[in-house]
């Protein structure tokens, strides 16, 4: 019985030496400047505002429309944003199916075109008119269900919940509304829902904005896409390869364990940790010895391991032939 109460002992602290190694790894490559990689991310375009409100039309157009490539989505926003004016809640508080027409007609963006964009602006028109803005419309549905999953569910649906016939004969019909704003959720990660959140609710900080109040960050999940995921295993945060609600969710919990209050704190320097190519697909000793989380990675481990033990080996056959 001592002999099982010792291993036990043990392998807790073990694992707690582990977690106190991940939390300072992970603390110090977060407080890294990153300020060069705004301009790759959509956070940058609603950057450009300053009211709250503006924030949140912007930013909710900008996180529903980031999927593919930033260098082709993000000239798509930018450039209906540039037509919308200078203040993108004021022009969804008014916008009129005509008005809808003159902006986006013509427009198409991979699945989504001028209907489904049409719509999510009304949606956040229609919000803000009657509740003051998207935090309250938020708000509300995280109070009546009580789960983050459902309650973004709810939220997307509240968007959706304008008159469809007028868009419908100005713009045509819509074509991948279900894409832009997905209801009811499903098993899925809900990335750039859960992405328009962190860019809302935590912070600010120089990349997020902070401007929800009621939300705390720690009910936050980490908008989970390729790059976080595949970090996520690289560091032991996960096993699982499937970008779904439960991979986010085992994700953001073994973060909580490192920051229980703002788990979501790191997913812009290990989502930009891949998307620069500095953790690549096929890991190599050369970028493995020049990353910052080296130590904590079990990949990088390895193949840094693997390296040395290569290295010694052909030193020993190098000094039995001299």
């Amino acid at each position: 019985m001592r002999s099982e109460s010792l291993a036990v002992s043990i392998a807790a602290h073990r694992r707690r030496r582990s977690l106190d190694d991940l939390r300072a790894c992970l603390l110090e490559f977060v407080a890294m400047p990153r300020e060069e990689r705004i301009a790759f991310d959509p956070v940058e375009l609603p950057r450009r505002y300053t009211h709250p409100r503006d924030i949140e039309v912007s930013g909710l157009l900008s996180a529903s429309m980031a999927y593919g490539r930033a260098d082709l989505f993000k000239p798509k926003i930018a450039a209906l944003l540039g037509a919308m004016g200078p203040s993108p809640a004021e022009f969804a508080c008014e916008l009129t199916p005509l008005r809808a027409r003159a902006l986006l007609g013509g427009f198409i963006y991979r699945f989504n075109v001028g209907a489904d964009i049409a719509v999510l602006l009304t949606g956040a028109g229609k919000a803000i008119r009657e509740r003051g803005s998207l935090e309250a419309l938020f708000a509300e549905q995280l109070s009546r269900h009580g789960d983050l999953h459902a309650a973004l569910s709810g939220f997307a649906a509240a968007l959706r919940r304008v008159p469809m016939a007028p868009i419908r004969r100005e713009l045509g019909p819509v074509r991948g509304l279900d894409h832009l704003l997905p209801s009811p959720l499903g098993p899925g990660a809900a990335k750039r829902l859960n992405l328009f959140l962190r860019w809302m609710v935590r912070g600010p900080d120089g990349v997020d904005f902070g401007i929800w109040r009621t939300i705390p960050a720690s009910k936050l999940l980490v908008p989970l896409d390729t790059h976080v995921g595949r970090i996520a295993r690289h560091l032991g945060l996960t096993r699982r390869k499937d970008l779904t609600w439960r991979t986010a969710e085992e994700i953001t919990a073994a973060l909580r364990q490192v920051d229980p209050i703002d788990p979501v704190r790191f997913d812009f320097a290990l989502c930009h940790h891949g998307m620069s190519g500095a953790c690549p697909l096929r890991p190599s000793r050369q970028t493995c010895s020049a990353c910052p989380l080296n130590e904590v990675c079990l990949t990088g481990r390895r193949i840094l391991a693997r390296a040395r033990n290569w290295t010694t080996s052909s030193s020993r056959v190098a000094g039995r032939k001299t």
